[in-house]
């Protein structure tokens, strides 16, 4: 079985016609199946080229469902946000790619975002199908992202950050504390959980499960520089962290307040001041310490 991708770099995903069920034929199979997508819709992918056989051959609506068979098929969006900047490719060798991703780009592709993720750019960019993110920093977020290239490498890169074998750093912009300064630098520590609103995380009794070491890099009259190197890696745990402190990162739409989610006319103009630095590890492919650093700026 090859790996699909269209002419977008938009990866095919798969799905089984199982034995126990029945239907006239394979448009009627994937309107039963999905239920929450349009017949209409299914009906165009149809006869757009968007569903495949799994040698890759496209097929049409009423072609027969074939039982304990597997099909594949391409994802499409009415509308999608336009995100005007570009990724830079800093790195690339047989084994993994490290991009540097622009504010308001998401690495993978979920919910508006198909076409405009870093992933399918990259797929579009280098024609490697394989490719896939070892990591994941929020669509907020500027900075580096790992990729690797051959699929049963993937988990060797995977592991560096689960055992925290990843040196990283990040630079934020956010208020001057004149009370935190004296304790700069300072390692903060706190337990992080889910909250009742799925985008926001909240701090919690119990054992800590985060640590960000914080150190002041430079003042700018109300506001600062700051290098944050965080030992976990639980979501949005520098804007929580910072935020704790009284000091939330400039441009938040999150910490302290969550503000109305911008579907398509989202502001350009007041990117999260959060960028992903650096990253430093020992290559567990080729043997080599690597050490890379972003050439964006806050």
């Amino acid at each position: 079985m090859s790996i699909q991708v269209n002419s977008e770099g938009v990866l095919a995903s798969r799905v089984f016609l199982p034995a126990d069920q029945s239907h006239p034929n394979l448009l009627q199979f994937f309107i039963a199946q999905f239920p929450h997508i349009q017949a209409k819709e299914w009906a165009q992918r149809f006869e757009d080229g968007l569903i495949l056989d799994i040698e890759g051959r496209s097929l049409s609506g009423t072609d027969p469902y074939l039982p304990n068979t597997h099909l594949m098929y391409f994802r499409s969006l009415v509308r999608e946000p336009e995100i005007p900047f570009e990724e830079e490719i800093i790195y690339q060798d047989e084994h993994i790619l490290v991009a540097d991703k622009p504010h308001f780009l998401p690495v993978t592709p979920s919910g508006l975002y198909l076409h405009q993720t870093l992933l399918n750019r990259l797929r579009k960019k280098t024609q490697i199908s394989s490719l896939s993110p070892v990591h994941r920093i929020d669509r907020d977020t500027a900075g580096l992202v790992i990729f690797s290239i051959i699929p049963q490498e993937r988990a060797q890169y995977q592991n560096l950050f689960r055992d925290r074998a990843v040196k990283k750093v990040y630079e934020a912009i956010a208020p001057f504390s004149r009370a935190l300064v004296d304790q700069l630098p300072m390692t903060y520590t706190s337990r992080l959980e889910e909250s009742e609103h799925f985008l926001q995380m909240q701090e919690v009794a119990g054992d800590p499960n985060t640590d960000t070491l914080i150190e002041l890099i430079e003042q700018k009259g109300a506001m600062a520089r700051y290098r944050l190197s965080p030992g976990s890696g639980k979501k949005h745990q520098l804007r929580c962290h910072l935020n704790a402190l009284g000091i939330p990162i400039r441009n938040d739409q999150i910490y302290p307040i969550l503000t109305p989610y911008q579907k398509y006319e989202l502001d350009f103009s007041k990117p999260l001041q959060l960028l992903a630095k650096e990253l430093e590890f020992q290559d567990p492919v080729a043997g080599e310490k690597r050490a890379f650093q972003s050439k964006q700026s806050l």
